[in-house]
């Protein structure tokens, strides 16, 4: 966390423990406030296995890990809350996967990014004093829209989490406006990574306007990342320095018995800060989805643009840093980084949803299929196959879940390689 926000988190907590300790009295807003808590438990058991097929010297990874949140909510004294939760991430057996793409540790293993780890997930004060204003500041979790240019990478054991200063105003009919100022950003790989934390100052904005059939969104994300000199120059942070404007429509609207769902999203973006590259790319994505009864079909396509830098042989695609990125190219997590010629991944799905089969609230199937290919040049990446399996029993939640890649012929192995992944979880959330 960042000294400001934690300095000024750590004084209010200092303050309301005082206060809360000094007083006997049943009606103080402190004591209220702890005897309010509720508490924050998040257990997570996983498998994942990889093996990419087209990569002899890599042995197949086998990552077996056990994710725990522990923490607290409180309630509310002079309109604040105070909410603190850990996070351990702890292999049951010796890893037989690399953890960090930046560390040159069982490099002979394809990367499974669930380090072992012991960490400060949140910490973070939320204040409702101004009218139809939350201010939340500290160490904290941020999910804007559809996560593709910011979220909390939930996917992983070790999630994303930022340590900031958010607004989110409600005071204007049917309107949101949500703004942010960002120092660090804690990722995925855990606080002894070289490449973790990314600092900086960071800046968004997300305005939405909420209409009859959807949701009218305009966003700018301003990332200002500080280079970091121990990490190879494809990994460093300064070149995902970048300005982002866009616009984002999200709806739905019920025709008989059908239900359609439909996305459409437009955004530019140029260097910033450090950034090396001068840039221009571009991102759009279209996405129609019908649900009747327990199915819905989806058909999208996404793309990310890529730039040859002028007066020069590199090239660079359109960077979503604090995405969460395994929900979008796959789930083999092929494209996590786009490809300097850019993507453009044209997907269909279908998901079945039952409620109440036998003793299960819920039981879910997913298939999806994705063409990859170039977006600057004519090129082929390769396509991949999604299943999922899923279901919800009160507060457990058991899941299998596959992925398939396989690359064009033409594909560089520079750019993925073949591979299938699979997961065995179980997730138990109170």
């Amino acid at each position: 966390m960042s000294r400001v926000a934690m300095r000024a988190a750590l004084g209010a907590a200092v303050v309301l423990g005082v206060a809360g300790g000094g007083s006997a009295r049943a009606d103080s807003p402190v004591a209220g406030a702890f005897g309010e808590a509720k508490p924050i438990v998040d257990l997570r058991l996983r498998y994942e296995g990889v093996d990419q097929l087209a990569a002899p010297a890599l042995r197949q990874a086998n990552a077996f890990t056990l994710r725990a949140r522990l923490g607290f909510e409180t309630g509310k004294a002079w309109n604040t809350a105070l909410l603190v939760e850990g996070e351990a991430v702890a292999p049951l057996y010796h890893p037989q996967y690399r953890e960090d793409n930046a560390v040159a540790l069982r490099t002979n293993y394809p990367v499974v990014a669930d380090p072992e780890d012991q960490e400060l997930n949140r910490f973070q004060l939320t204040n409702t004093s101004l009218t139809d204003t939350t201010l939340t500041l500290g160490r904290q979790r941020i999910v804007l829209d559809d996560q593709r240019f910011i979220g909390n990478v939930a996917w992983r054991q070790n999630e994303q989490t930022f340590d900031a200063l958010r607004v989110q105003y409600r005071h204007l009919r049917n309107t949101v406006v949500d703004l942010g100022y960002i120092t660090h950003v804690n990722r995925v790989y855990g606080p002894d990574s070289p490449q973790s934390p990314y600092g900086g100052d960071s800046y968004y904005a997300n305005i939405a306007y909420q209409w009859p059939f959807g949701k009218l969104t305009g966003f700018a994300y301003l990332l200002g990342f500080r280079p970091i000199a121990t990490i190879p120059a494809a990994l460093n942070p300064a070149r995902q320095a970048t300005s982002t404007y866009g616009v984002r429509y999200a709806g739905s609207h019920v025709a008989g018995v059908t239900r359609l769902a439909y996305t459409a999203s437009y955004a530019t973006q140029k260097e910033r800060g450090y950034n090396p590259f001068k840039i221009d790319n571009h991102y759009w994505l279209l996405e129609l989805n019908a649900t009747y009864k327990q199915f819905t079909f989806g058909l999208g396509d996404e793309v990310l643009s890529g730039y040859l830098v002028p007066g020069t042989t590199t090239t660079v695609g359109f960077a979503t840093p604090l995405a969460t990125l395994h929900k979008f190219q796959g789930w083999a997590d092929k494209f996590l980084t786009t490809p300097g010629n850019g993507i453009d991944d044209r997907y269909a799905q279908v998901v079945w949803l039952k409620k109440g089969v036998g003793p299960l609230d819920t039981l879910t199937g997913t298939v999806a299929w994705h063409d990859y290919r170039a977006e600057r040049v004519a090129g082929n990446y390769g396509h991949e196959l999604n299943l999922l399996v899923s279901a919800k029993y009160h507060r457990c939640v058991p899941m299998i879940k596959y992925a398939s890649y396989r690359a064009a012929a033409t594909t560089p192995t520079a750019v993925a390689r073949d591979t299938d992944k699979l997961w065995l979880q179980l997730e138990y959330v109170y």
